[in-house]
């Protein structure tokens, strides 16, 4: 799948752009785990490493990790890096759906 598909797969996607080697990202994955749990069947959510996907991170000019991006039938609508709680982030998709 690439990554036109992807964000277009569900109305709305949470698409996580991170890094192994970064630490904001290390303790946010068990909280996306969560999310995407809680979404399951109506939020596909990617998460794409930044050394894996260095092209595309240039595209969406990718500054710094973790960033989370929301689109909503395929369009860019919400976009914040760093650490979050991850009520902030759950309540921040569900306000797209």
């Amino acid at each position: 799948m690439n990554y036109t598909e992807a964000i277009n797969s569900t109305p709305v996607v949470l698409v996580e752009f991170y890094a192994t080697w970064c630490p904001h990202c290390m303790r946010m994955m068990p909280v996306v785990e969560q999310i995407k749990e809680l979404l399951a069947g109506s939020v596909d959510i990617y998460q794409l490493d930044l050394d894996k996907n260095e092209e595309l991170a240039d595209v969406e000019k990718i500054k710094s990790t973790p960033t989370f991006i929301i689109y909503r039938d395929g369009k860019a609508v919400w976009r914040e890096s760093g650490e979050m709680d991850g009520q902030i982030l759950l309540d921040k998709i569900q306000s797209f759906l």
